[in-house]
């Protein structure tokens, strides 16, 4: 390791090439009718660089090295704007500013912009990402789930194989996600089908221009969410020249690139393909992950006020056992651990057309998984009498939304409906144990069902801008039964109030309730007869409760306090395992396969302090400590604690830019404990049992009734960058977990393939059993090349 930090460090000392300038052009446009505005001012947010509009709205800052910036652009009328951060690197930037018009800018108002944002309909629980932070942040590789696990409420795994988004309290299968406005129901590859995380996100950061993370107050337009939405905005294309980007890492190679399609169309397009089953094989790990994606936008200007813009994500999955691993803990992995492949892709496109008051959006998407695990007994793959499990599942969605945004004045009305055809089949055999007796399950599902939504929030702010509220209403429905068909049953409404106190502190506050779907997984589950046993689940429901103060200063310093209150109801209870399914989801597999009912309930509450401090190409830090509960019981039972009771959250990470471009970043972290289940001795210990499954079996009896230690984790990045006439290389080291920081799980029983009783029957015999010890301490080095041109 000090062998390579020495290398890299030489590498990057060995010369300093004369780096070229560019400029920030683009034009400043009315965002309602899309009319140039003439002699508006542009400035560099930190800087007095800057100029105005000419008579066609257009502007050009020149002689600028490479970087990062953020323009704030104003105008007499208009609401100043403080744009995403844009990284100028080879090439010119083409940038179109929209302003807002204010009707009150001609009272006695501030008219400067702050720098980190909040919407009217969201004051407490939105977190807004840009591109510096999503490049540089330690130990988290640009996968942007990685990246929101800095923030507040957001868990994360110690063990640091999967990116699951756990959000105060909730599990991983209540998340949302979209792409400049298609949703996207897949992130990850090697994704948990019935939840949403996985290994790595399939999202090229290369192509990402900012993210919006929503905690808590959710826009009226996204459903099925109870914990987070996440919202990317992609870059658009250059209009005037083509660039290139390659990127090479410890694990993947991706190619992206951007520019004129014609005169008023520009694309980008990014695809990456890993080469993690190299390295794997090569050290002796037991499995051999490939994944390939692909992301692409392209936008056409139809006219002044008409744009269309395309959008299309997709990624192919194949993991592979690799038998030639001989350690103990990769047998063990390799007993249970199944072949899966996976494809996945979202194909939508949003047309969109302005006015002076009113703005319509329309969406058409469709959506794609095809989810294939199989699984023999001692990977006897040549042998059908081993057959284990033979897993073939598909999900479609076709998703059309329309909405209509109104300016009267003070107020916004914004209101819209939805519509989704959805349909999910699954041809499915395998070895189950459970009664004390080894049984198999083969089913065939073809469901198909329509699921409706309409919505609307109407916002409205005071003439001097001190007072804010928004009042939103949500109603769903579908066709996969009669309770959930009628839509009162799913009423949500929501209320967002924020008001200005003194000078910049502001008091905020969010209530509303948020519906979401079970997964399909259990929607389309069938027992044995063929029967759909779980066709009586109602929508999961939380209600949320959230209150905080937040204070901005007009430069560069932000920090908040919010407390939050979550209440489950209806969430789906196994009936195996007498624990609710929000407690499922954080492994490689799927999840509600089984029978289920809408028995369980849930709670979660605790407070969030967050302090952010950034200073353009100087500083970027940010800190948030978070403690809290997350509770659950089933019906007439008592408060448990839930799989993501971790009780705190710290978090402080940082990058400082240093001259001749080069910078420096550090994460700390540390998470409490999660409670977690013993094995169950006897019942692991069984032949028909552990043939069935590979793995030991949770003791549901004792269920989080231990604990594991609390973890922190040291994160140390290093960034170089050279810029020669066209061409951009870019270095980096990142080390994850520098300190060697040990997480010990439970050690886990495995057999030794031993009977200790072969002359009793065989639903009687057991295996001789052994302990595995579980705990991590090992510092992950990534080194990764950039070029751009």
């Amino acid at each position: 390791m000090k062998t390579l930090l020495v290398g890299f460090i030489l590498l990057f000392g060995i010369s300093a090439f004369a780096q070229q300038k560019h400029s920030l052009k683009g034009m400043v446009i009315d965002k309602g009718d899309r009319t140039p505005i003439s002699y508006a001012n542009v400035v560099i947010k930190g800087t007095t660089s800057g100029t105005e509009t000419d008579e066609q709205g257009r502007f050009a800052i020149n002689n600028l090295p490479p970087g990062a910036y953020t323009l704030e652009v104003s105008f007499v009328g208009y609401k100043t704007e403080e744009t995403s951060e844009y990284l100028l690197t080879v090439k010119d930037l083409q940038i179109i500013v929209e302003l807002d018009e204010d009707i009150n800018q001609l009272a006695d108002v501030n008219v400067y912009s702050l720098p980190f944002r909040r919407s009217i309909e969201s004051p407490v629980g939105l977190h807004i990402i840009n591109t510096q932070e999503i490049e540089k942040s330690p130990g988290a590789n640009r996968d942007i789930s990685r990246i929101v696990q800095s923030y507040p409420g957001v868990a994360f795994s110690p063990v640091g194989y999967r990116n699951d988004l756990i959000v105060r309290g909730g599990g991983p299968s209540e998340n949302s996600f979209f792409l400049d406005g298609i949703e996207i129901p897949n992130i990850n590859h090697f994704s948990t089908q019935g939840a949403s995380g996985g290994p790595v996100s399939i999202i090229n950061a290369d192509l990402i221009k900012e993210v919006n993370f929503y905690t808590a107050a959710f826009p009226s337009y996204s459903s099925d969410a109870l914990s987070s939405v996440v919202s990317f905005k992609l870059a658009d294309g250059n209009p005037e020249k083509y660039s290139f980007k390659g990127t090479l890492g410890a694990s993947e190679a991706s190619v992206s690139s951007d520019g004129p399609l014609g005169k008023k169309t520009t694309y980008a397009v990014s695809v990456r393909r890993s080469y993690l089953q190299f390295l794997f094989d090569l050290i002796g790990l037991p499995f051999l992950p490939t994944y390939n994606d692909a992301l692409f936008k392209v936008k056409t200007q139809l006219s002044s006020t008409n744009e269309l813009t395309f959008i299309g994500v997709g990624a192919i999955d194949d993991m592979k056992l690799n038998n030639k691993a001989t350690t103990e803990d990769a047998e063990y992995i390799l007993g249970y651990l199944p072949t899966i492949k996976q494809e996945t892709f979202t194909l939508g496109t949003v047309y969109k057309h302005y006015n002076k008051r009113h703005r319509q959006t329309l969406a058409l998407s469709h959506s794609y998984l095809n989810n294939r695990n199989t699984k023999y007994q001692d990977n006897l793959d040549n042998d059908p009498e081993m057959l284990r499990l033979k897993y073939r599942s598909s999900e479609q969605k076709s998703e059309l939304r329309f909405e209509n945004l109104t300016l009267l004045g003070n107020w916004k009305i914004n209101a819209g409906v939805n519509a989704d055809y959805v349909q999910y089949s699954n041809n499915s055999f395998q070895v189950l144990f459970s009664d004390d007796s080894k049984t198999s399950l083969q089913y065939n599902t073809q469901l198909n069902f329509l699921k409706w939504g309409v919505f609307s929030n109407v916002d409205y702010i005071s003439k001097n801008e001190r007072f804010k509220s928004s009042l939103g209403i949500r109603l769903d429905g579908a066709s996969y039964s009669h309770h959930i068909k009628q839509m009162l049953n799913q009423l949500s409404p929501r209320l967002s109030l924020s008001y200005r106190l003194i000078a910049n502190l502001n008091i905020n506050a969010n209530i509303g309730r948020y519906f979401q779907l079970p997964p399909l997984t259990a929607m389309g589950f069938k027992d044995k007869d063929g029967t759909l046993v779980n066709n009586g689940l109602d929508y999961m429901r939380v209600d949320q409760v959230s209150v905080g103060f937040n204070y901005q200063s007009v430069k560069n310093f932000e920090i908040s306090l919010e407390g939050f209150y979550k209440y489950y109801y209806n969430m789906p209870l196994s009936v195996q395992d007498n624990i609710p399914l929000m407690s499922k989801g954080d492994d490689y597999g799927t999840i509600g396969n089984e029978l289920l009912v809408s028995d369980a309930k849930g709670k979660s509450y605790g407070i969030e302090l967050l302090g952010r401090w950034v200073v353009a190409r100087k500083v970027n830090v940010l800190s948030s400590f978070t403690l809290f509960k997350s509770l659950f019981a089933k019906k007439g039972g008592k408060y448990i604690s839930s799989a993501w009771d971790n009780g705190y959250i710290f978090n402080l990470t940082g990058t400082y830019y240093l001259s001749r471009n080069w910078s420096i970043g550090a994460k700390v972290k540390s998470i409490g404990g999660a409670p977690f289940t013993p094995y169950d001795q006897n019942k692991s210990s069984l032949v028909l049992a552990w043939n069935a499954s590979g793995k030991p079996y949770f003791d549901y009896s004792q269920y989080n009734t231990l604990r594991n230690p609390s973890y922190t984790q040291l994160d140390l990045r290093v960034d170089k960058t050279f810029y020669l006439k066209k061409y951009m290389l870019g270095l980096y080291l990142d080390m994850q977990n520098v300190t060697r920081s040990s997480f010990k799980n439970q050690d886990v029983i495995v057999s030794t393939g031993n009977i200790i009783n072969p002359q009793d029957p065989v639903d009687q015999q057991h295996y001789e059993m052994k302990s595995l010890k579980r705990s991590s301490a090992s510092i992950i080095p990534t080194i990764g090349v950039t070029v751009e041109f």
